[in-house]
């Protein structure tokens, strides 16, 4: 039943009514030099079928070889994830026609996956941990792209023809498969988004992938049915294909429980099939029928031989793990003096790297906070960006600091710098400069604004007198407004205090 015929249900509604269950495959790219089984250069954006041997092509005759950096890519992530680590194990052709398959099959791993048997715990948005049993994580090829020219929305329906760049076809894989994610209740879409994330961390900081997901780097596919009770058998699910950000993860798995809801609420019964992600409409749809793996007709890949890591060799890269993201926070976390929910803050905001290299670069780590998660933080919402996508480095957040520490600049003046920084106006000491921004510390400007405003509210300098300071904010008020902002005030306070008395 499509979602033309059908009223989505309400997604609290739907939680209270039927027990989700999720299961996640996440593909990244490797970020090796040259291809899974060739030596076909990768880099992004080269020209349309630049990028290819007669392996990738799958042209007659060619025979691929084991690119052994991906390999040990792959043992990396499967550590990371707490898997085991086949002593041996093997490629196999997974057979199926599309364009953009020159072979007419893609070799992948079966039966036998380079990691299996592993586990990640995931930290929500609250604090709550929640563990993620992973199935496996096996390395295959990447397929080519397909462009369809014409139709309304990019896609076949309707498109006059297409074309396929094969520069992809053949980039190095690693995808990660849990079991069925069972007790995830109304809480689907949060644990979802935090896994896909939690893994992308993971990626970077292994140095395994730049794992970009704007670029195709890292992709989820969503696979969620829902049955009456958690006691109940799992119900028919749904795979929605190539998901490739966190935002759309959350939002797909939002929209198939209402979705699902609504079809089985019919008294319909919910296809097993692969579904398409529109990210402008926050829908899915149909693709096709989703295969079981008896009708790829898997058969061992007779061109390679077995891929038999040895112990040693897994150890030394144990050893070689570097510092993985939640451990790398709670360091992190002492060193800065942050409070848990400070922390917290800053993780979901994607701003650990930016914070961390501006107390590299100088600014203690309340400042640094203060920056990237209140102004540059309300900019970045504003302008619908990342926050490491502003105009604005953490260097120059860092100098920003120094001058108000200095007291070159109040906080209010460092705003209108930092205005002018994301403006392309420079550095911040720059933009100090050129439009005299520094704070007015010089006693004799002072004296005149403080005489003028003392001399506008007289009742003012009597109450002083009279031994009440409390009026002496307003003389300050009336300084500031004279000096654009600029003056001192505890230096406007001491003078106030000194003339009056």
């Amino acid at each position: 039943m499509s979602t033309s015929t059908v009223d989505l249900v309400d997604y609290d509604d739907a939680v209270r009514r039927y027990d989700p269950v999720l299961g996640l495959e996440v593909h990244v790219e490797l970020g090796t030099r040259t291809k899974m089984f060739c030596g076909a250069e990768v880099e992004f954006g080269g020209d349309p079928n630049s990028q290819v041997t007669p392996v990738s092509l799958g042209l007659p005759g060619a025979l691929p070889v084991v690119n052994r950096t991906a390999v040990e890519y792959a043992i990396k992530i499967g550590l990371a994830l707490n898997c085991s680590i086949a002593e041996s194990c093997r490629f196999a052709r997974k057979n199926y026609f599309y364009p953009d398959n020159p072979k007419n099959f893609q070799t992948s791993q079966y039966d036998e996956p380079i990691a299996y048997d592993g586990y990640l715990d995931v930290e929500l948005e609250d604090g709550t941990v929640f563990r993620v049993e992973i199935e496996r994580a096996h390395m295959e090829e990447d397929a080519g792209k397909n462009t369809h020219v014409g139709g309304a929305d990019g896609r076949i329906s309707g498109a006059e023809y297409s074309l396929v760049d094969y520069n992809r076809a053949g980039i190095p894989l690693v995808e990660i498969v849990t079991r069925p994610i069972t007790g995830v209740g109304e809480r689907a879409p949060e644990i979802a988004r935090a896994y896909v994330r939690t893994l992308r961390d993971i990626f970077r900081a292994l140095g395994v992938s730049e794992a970009r997901m704007e670029r195709g780097n890292v992709r989820a596919d969503v696979n969620l049915s829902l049955r009456p009770t958690p006691e109940s058998p799992l119900g028919t699910r749904t795979e929605t294909k190539n998901v490739n950000s966190f935002r759309s993860v959350e939002r797909a798995v939002r929209y198939e429980v209402s979705r699902q809801a609504a079809v089985l609420d019919a008294g319909a019964t919910v296809i097993q099939e692969t579904r398409h992600w529109h990210e402008l409409s926050g829908i899915t749809s149909s693709g096709r029928v989703k295969s079981d793996a008896e009708d790829y007709r898997y058969f061992p890949e007779p061109d390679l031989v077995p891929v038999a890591p040895s112990r040693d060799w897994v150890e030394r890269l144990r050893a070689e793990q570097p510092e993985l993201p939640v451990e790398r926070r709670r360091r992190l976390q002492g060193e800065w003096g942050y409070a848990d929910a400070e922390m917290r803050d800053v993780v979901n905001a994607d701003a650990v790297d930016l914070i961390e290299a501006t107390v590299a670069a100088g600014s203690s780590p309340a400042g640094a906070r203060k920056w990237w998660m209140g102004e540059l933080a309300r900019r970045a919402k504003s302008d619908d960006v990342e926050l490491a996508a502003l105009p604005v480095s953490p260097a120059q957040v860092a100098q920003l600091q120094g001058l108000v520490d200095s007291g070159r600049i109040n906080d209010k003046l460092a705003r209108q710098a930092l205005e002018g920084v994301l403006a392309g106006e420079g550095d911040p000491e720059d933009v100090v400069v050129a439009r005299g921004l520094e704070v007015v510390s010089d006693d004799g400007p002072l004296l005149e604004a403080i005489d003028a405003a003392l001399a506008a509210q007289p009742d003012i300098a009597e109450k002083i007198r009279g031994g009440n300071l409390g009026p002496v904010g307003a003389i300050i008020g009336a300084v500031m407004k004279a000096t654009r902002g600029q003056a001192d005030a505890g230096r406007v306070r001491e003078l106030v205090v000194e003339r009056v008395g």
